[in-house]
């Protein structure tokens, strides 16, 4: 049962000065936003507008478990918690605002088109998995006449693959919009236009400064993507990154037949295809690359035949938010006390956990470090 929220008439606001500004309105600050705005903060959501190189333009929408975590197991923990959330969060966000986000956790698959890619992805998951400390899960590699049962259209070429029954996917472009229209139900306020040039330390919290106007507030959250690396230093953070472009190919509708999603191709809850995995250093997202986008359609074909004779309806570039080492980012301030930052790449499968565990952590004003310590920017 989703928990019942009170929900606040929404007006175009007037205040300048709240209890926590979010900067970022993607995914990552609307998630973190509405975890504030639930628990009866007094929150600004502050956007730079459609102009801004968003990430959640590019997602592909996966809530995804397997492969998480080598490096870095306390990842593959973080992940699982999220996935676990995800259906509680997901009735929750219909609850308030009436919006389907097409969750589902049917388990998800990677596929894998000659013996050295099965070999590969076999030793990728026996790394993983035999790090000290890692949460133990269900990721299994499959031989191809046990996936053909799961997903009876892949092509000859499939040789094999694993699967992650906690994986999933969700509608991406209704969870910004449901995200955004259940702040406005719980009383937040969004301002677009509002692109923050600088941030001063006052009495009482912070003044930033946009170019429509100063805003107020006693905490600060930084969780505007790439653009933290400029943030962050104001309020004596870090955000190492390294951004990445991707590219995305979308299909015409077709009806159901791929009912668990793959890693690079999905099948959307209103049939369309979309299909992309493709990672480039770039911090543009202007312009495609055929070659790519060639590369990822080719791919598609021999796992999934079925596509041959289907018409592409758009494709387009975004740029990933990818910290230095891939792994999010959470931190606190110890020069400026209530400025927080957040950072990561899987800005669809955390939502659940910045919404119920991240945001009240900063509702309280301080993060809980035996849970999220270990994403400190400090390890660099």
């Amino acid at each position: 049962m989703a928990m019942t929220i009170q929900q606040r008439d929404y007006a175009t606001p007037q205040r300048r000065d709240y209890d926590t500004v979010v900067v970022g309105g993607g995914l990552l600050g609307a998630s973190i936003a509405w975890g504030l705005a639930r628990g009866g903060e007094r929150v600004a959501l502050l956007d730079e507008g459609d102009t801004a190189i968003r990430a959640s333009r590019a997602n592909f929408a996966l809530v995804w478990v397997q492969s998480k975590g080598l490096g870095m197991p306390e990842y593959a923990g973080w992940t699982i918690r999220s996935s676990d959330a995800w259906a509680g969060f997901a009735a929750e966000v219909t609850d308030v605002t009436g919006l389907d986000v097409a969750f589902e956790r049917t388990g998800g698959f990677s596929l894998c088109l000659s013996e050295r890619e099965v070999e590969h992805r076999a030793q990728t998951l026996k790394r993983l998995h035999n790090q000290p400390g890692i949460v133990d899960y269900d990721a299994k590699m499959m031989e191809r006449s046990e996936i053909e049962r799961m997903l009876p259209a892949i092509g000859p070429e499939v040789v094999g693959g694993s699967f992650c029954p906690l994986d999933g996917h969700v509608n991406s472009l209704r969870l910004l919009r449901a995200l955004h229209t259940g702040l406005a139900k719980l009383g937040a306020h969004y301002l677009p236009d509002h692109r923050v040039d600088a941030i001063a330390q006052r009495a009482g919290g912070f003044a930033l400064m946009t170019g429509a106007g100063e805003v107020r507030a006693a905490k600060v959250v930084l969780a505007a993507g790439n653009a933290n690396m400029t943030l962050a230093p104001m309020v004596g953070l870090k955000a190492p990154m390294r951004p990445e472009r991707g590219q995305i190919i979308v299909t015409e509708r077709l009806q159901p037949f791929l009912k668990h999603p793959v890693v690079t191709v999905r099948q959307t809850d209103e049939g369309t295809v979309m299909i992309g995995d493709s990672k480039e250093e770039g911090i543009t997202p202007e312009g495609t690359n055929m070659g790519i986008a060639a590369v990822e359609a080719d791919r598609a074909l021999r796992m999934f035949p079925v596509l041959k004779t289907v018409n592409v309806v758009r494709t387009w570039t975004g740029v990933r938010v990818m910290t230095q080492d891939g792994f999010p980012i959470y931190d606190q301030s110890e020069t400026h006390p209530g400025a927080f930052v957040a950072c990561c790449h899987s800005g669809v499968t955390l939502a659940a956990n910045h919404a119920l565990t991240i945001a009240p952590m900063i509702a309280k004003g301080a993060l809980d470090l035996d849970i999220v310590g270990a994403f400190s920017a400090k390890r660099f």
